[in-house]
């Protein structure tokens, strides 16, 4: 009586593959570094290209604003980039201390568009403090700034303002007016609670005191920027003025080093179709126009100058007259 039980040969017979043994596959391990979360409140829209250069911006007001306020507190003051993150405005304002120092400003070339600087409750108490002759400690105080404590902290806000909107004038042109301050964060106005806005968190350290400084913009102000095909790439000029010289001297071999087209042209002028189509090879046109009329200089394809026809030896050649090119392409003959 056969056994009703199959040994691995006659198994691996019926399956076709002759006997041979089987190949263990190893299974896919996904690691936890592997999977990346996704957040579908706040889909991320700031891509790493774009936050580079963000952050690089930012280091830039950074240190501006860092010197700035040595100066004005007499004190050590060190100012550290954090991160810039974009949120949802509602919470951008969850994220605020109660109370809170958050002054709101208008973008007045942009209609509707708001904005918040909040200075930090300990950050406003220790300008409070150096403004007013103070050592710089100040005692902890769990209450909203005075309207007179408010006066002295919006100097330093005017000045985050200023140089916010320079941080940015190479893609987006931004006038920012200080119009409100909130002590509670309910009450701070801004973009829609459920719309995007691109905060920059600052770490502001005077003496043994620590506090944060944010900067938040609605990012529908900064749609320029993002959504452009091609960044502008400005270069800041930093180093020793030996150094800069030295760049500028290599930026300039490198400019004239470059070639251009250029092309001397008549001015246009008109003809009948039925005169174009009866010209057989080698004809010669008759334009009308006097021998010494000035000529068209276009380099790269564009009008530049007005030029008189020579020779010079063998050469035909070119003078260049003072006599400018309109805005339309046309030649502007000079009496």
């Amino acid at each position: 009586m056969a056994s009703e039980q199959l040994s691995q040969s006659e198994i691996d017979a019926l399956l076709g593959r002759g006997g041979a043994a089987a190949v263990p596959v190893a299974a896919p391990v996904f690691t936890p570094s592997a999977a990346e979360p996704y957040d579908f409140r706040r889909p991320r829209h700031v891509s790493k290209e774009r936050l580079r250069t963000l952050e690089a911006m930012y280091e830039r007001l950074v240190k501006s604003l860092e010197a700035w306020l040595i100066g004005r507190v007499r004190k050590q003051v060190e100012l550290r980039l954090q991160s810039v993150e974009q949120f949802s405005f509602g919470e951008f304002t969850l994220s605020l201390p109660t109370p809170c120092a958050s002054f709101g400003f208008d973008i007045l070339n942009i209609e509707g568009q708001q904005g918040v600087i909040d200075v930090g409750h300990e950050f406003a108490y220790l300008l409070v403090d150096r403004f007013f002759g103070g050592g710089g400690q100040p005692a902890s105080m769990h209450r909203a700034l005075t309207p007179i404590e408010r006066l002295a902290v919006r100097t330093v806000v005017e000045r985050i303002a200023v140089l916010l909107a320079e941080t940015w004038k190479d893609y987006v042109e931004l006038q920012l007016d200080i119009t409100t301050f909130e002590s509670f964060p309910d009450m701070v106005q801004g973009a829609g609670r459920s719309d995007p806005v691109l905060v920059a968190n600052i770490e502001v350290t005077i003496g043994s005191e620590a506090s944060m400084l944010l900067l938040c913009l609605p990012l529908a102000v900064l749609d320029k920027f993002f959504s452009s095909a091609e960044q502008q790439r400005v270069k800041v000029m930093t180093g020793s003025e030996a150094e800069r010289q030295a760049t500028r001297r290599l930026t300039e071999s490198a400019l004239r080093a470059t070639h251009a087209d250029v092309a001397a042209r008549f001015p246009a002028f008109n003809m009948p179709m039925r005169n174009l189509l009866n010209l057989p090879p080698g004809s010669i046109l008759t334009t009308g126009f006097p021998t010494d009329i000035p000529l068209e200089v276009h380099i790269g394809g564009q009008p530049r100058f007005l030029a008189s026809a020579g020779r010079l030896g063998n050469t035909m050649a070119i003078r260049l007259l003072d006599g400018p090119i309109a805005a339309t392409g046309t030649a502007v003959v000079p009496r």
